[in-house]
């Protein structure tokens, strides 16, 4: 039997790998891990898991076929989870950096219950953000 405890990383398609990062990095606050320049990737350090930028014109991304866009997702939405989980600080400061604001509320997750906040990247994919 096997047990999973979390997750590991999670790859996203992108048509401006260059915005994602920025926005990951620059917004949400991970650091870049690792860069494989040749395949087109960048890791991105999340607690602990990552998450991987693929260029779609790159080595790998081009293996996916066509991508992300309104008529045809990569992924609908991933959620992380926040230290210290302060819904109108997280909203303050999502504002702050231009990004626009889904829905918030009590779900159900992981962790149980908790209060969370969606929003999209600048690729269109949905992220949620959770106590």
């Amino acid at each position: 039997m096997i047990e999973i405890t979390g997750i590991d990383h999670l790859v996203l398609r992108a048509r401006d790998p260059d915005a994602l990062i920025t926005f990951y990095t620059g917004v949400l606050g991970l650091v870049v891990e690792k860069v494989q320049e040749r395949i087109g990737l960048t890791q991105l350090r999340a607690g602990t898991s990552l998450i991987d930028i693929v260029a779609v014109d790159g080595l790998l991304g081009r293996m996916g076929g066509a991508g992300p866009g309104a008529e045809g997702r990569n992924l609908d939405h991933f959620c992380l989870t926040i230290r210290g989980f302060d819904l109108e600080k997280v909203k303050a400061h999502l504002v702050a950096h231009g990004v626009a604001l889904g829905a918030e509320g009590l779900r159900y997750g992981a962790g149980g219950e908790g209060l969370s906040i969606y929003l999209t990247d600048p690729e269109g994919n949905g992220l949620e953000l959770r106590g």
